[in-house]
């Protein structure tokens, strides 16, 4: 490993913006806003949009904002009716 080229990795605090879940964790990113975490020690804190607190793989709360594919959508669109569907 080559010398002097590589970022030092330091303690950072991650916390989700959605609900608030803190972790600490080795970071090469640093912020000018901090918090005291658990031990007692001020880390650099740094704001994500998900974490697996909030990531719905890992919570099992998906959305399914679409119910029907692409060709049933294409078809609603242009108006074209499908005539082997049953009435």
């Amino acid at each position: 490993m080559k010398q002097g080229i590589h970022p030092e990795y330091h303690p950072v605090v991650f916390m989700d913006s959605q609900t608030g879940y803190k972790f600490l964790s080795g970071s090469t990113k640093t912020s000018q806003e901090t918090v005291e975490w658990e031990d007692g020690n001020t880390y650099p804190l740094i704001r994500v949009e998900i974490t697996s607190d909030s990531h719905p793989f890992y919570t099992g709360r998906q959305k399914f904002t679409q119910a029907d594919g692409r060709i049933d959508r294409f078809n609603k669109k242009y108006g074209i009716k499908d005539e082997n569907a049953a009435e």
